[in-house]
């Protein structure tokens, strides 16, 4: 199965990323999923089950830890792994 992720962190802090957002695109750009894409107001990344959910529960304890009041994440399944 194949999984797409999207998330932000808050609190936003429009003049300067805050520590918690840091971390979770580094977990997200480290974690050898696919077409990952960051920004100011919303990131995306793409892959396997095994490594979304392994990424998002990184992503969440890392976030988590370095500041963020909440975190908003939405999964979706987009297809099989190619065989």
């Amino acid at each position: 199965m194949r999984l797409r992720v999207e998330f932000t962190t808050e609190p936003f802090d429009l003049d300067e990323a805050p520590a918690h957002a840091v971390v979770a695109r580094e977990v997200i750009q480290g974690a050898e999923l696919e077409a990952v894409d960051v920004g100011p107001f919303g990131n995306t990344a793409e892959g396997s089950a095994d490594r979304v959910l392994t990424a998002v529960d990184s992503l969440l304890r890392q976030a988590l830890a370095s500041g963020a009041t909440r975190v908003s994440l939405q999964v979706n399944v987009i297809g099989e792994d190619p065989k």
